[in-house]
């Protein structure tokens, strides 16, 4: 019988580290459900969707690592806002899981500034029953509300060609060109009624995060030379699987059919490239869940919170 390695737990240190965290995502996508860690896309934006990259988002966050003395990294926890967490872990190391939560409790919980108590929210798939069962045992609550990924394997189904309304044109993008990278913050700004995106935070992470692919980054054109839509699909090339992030339109060009257009030649440029499927994350709302829908993803899976206050 193979003798469990002894684990120690450390503060993530420096860039290798991330590169050790990017490897162990892509490295369990074979073995675990999908989603059941984060898609490697979604650490490198923490790394490198920044105005300043010697900044380094990731190492200004709490981040803890769970390592043997060989260096085989067993998984970590960071957060993605005040009083969040999200653990990333090996199926092999699964039964460090309870120790990883009460780090969690200890590191990254905050206190509500009007009842003075301890507050700590953390995002499980509804098939964990693992991770459920040892929350419930520390106090934590599933809340209401929650998320969901959708997948679609693109197999050798038809595909339409994408049309797109008149006066609209369909191209990729230009990070290299500043004024593509401000027509994409100003899009994205308008879309998600937001202020804080703009043209250096995507453009850095255009030229320096591995998973992004220009000609997957494709936009809608609109009459006037805006940006009316836009899909981003980082790609995961040793899973050979497309991340659709984001999905947007111009509350101005809605109900054109530009997200489809977009959507559908991403799906055959995807095809192109030898991809085998595609994801895209969602909340619970139903008129974006009814839109995947129709454009053949699947529901793999739902989230929900679970929550603890003290």
């Amino acid at each position: 019988m193979t003798a469990t390695p002894p684990i120690h737990a450390r503060p993530m240190r420096d860039n290798a580290d991330y590169w050790r965290m990017r490897r162990l995502l892509i490295d369990t996508v074979p073995i675990t459900p999908i989603a059941f860690n984060w898609d490697m896309r979604r650490l490198d934006g923490k790394r490198f969707y920044n105005e300043d990259l010697d900044a380094n988002r990731l190492l200004r966050r709490p981040v803890q690592l769970w390592e043997s003395d060989q260096g085989q990294l067993a998984g970590y926890v960071l957060a993605e806002g005040a009083g969040d967490a999200h653990i990333q872990v090996h199926p092999d190391y699964r039964y460090l899981e309870g120790e990883m939560i009460a780090w969690v409790e200890e590191a990254l919980a905050t206190t509500n500034a009007e009842s003075g108590r301890r507050e700590l929210e953390l995002v499980v798939n509804e098939y964990d029953a693992l991770r459920q069962q040892l929350l419930a045992e520390r106090g934590f609550v599933k809340m209401s509300y929650g998320g969901m990924c959708r997948h679609l394997r693109l197999g050798y189904q038809p595909l339409p060609a994408p049309e797109l309304a008149d006066g609209y044109t369909l191209r990729a993008t230009d990070p290299d060109d500043l004024a593509d990278c401000r027509r994409i913050a100003d899009l994205l700004n308008a879309a998600f009624g937001r202020t804080f995106h703009n043209a250096a935070e995507y453009q850095n992470f255009a030229r320096f995060a591995p998973c992004f692919r220009r000609d997957l980054d494709l936009v809608a054109v609109a009459p006037d030379g805006s940006f009316a839509a836009y899909i981003g699909i980082p790609y995961d090339e040793v899973n050979r699987r497309g991340i659709f992030e984001p999905v947007c339109t111009h509350p101005a060009h809605q109900r054109k059919g530009l997200a489809r257009a977009l959507m559908l030649e991403g799906f055959h440029r995807l095809r192109a490239i030898g991809a085998i499927d595609a994801t895209v994350d969602t909340g619970d709302a139903v008129p974006a869940n009814a839109f995947y829908t129709a454009m053949g993803f699947t529901e793999a899976y739902k989230s929900m919170a679970w929550r603890k206050e003290w």
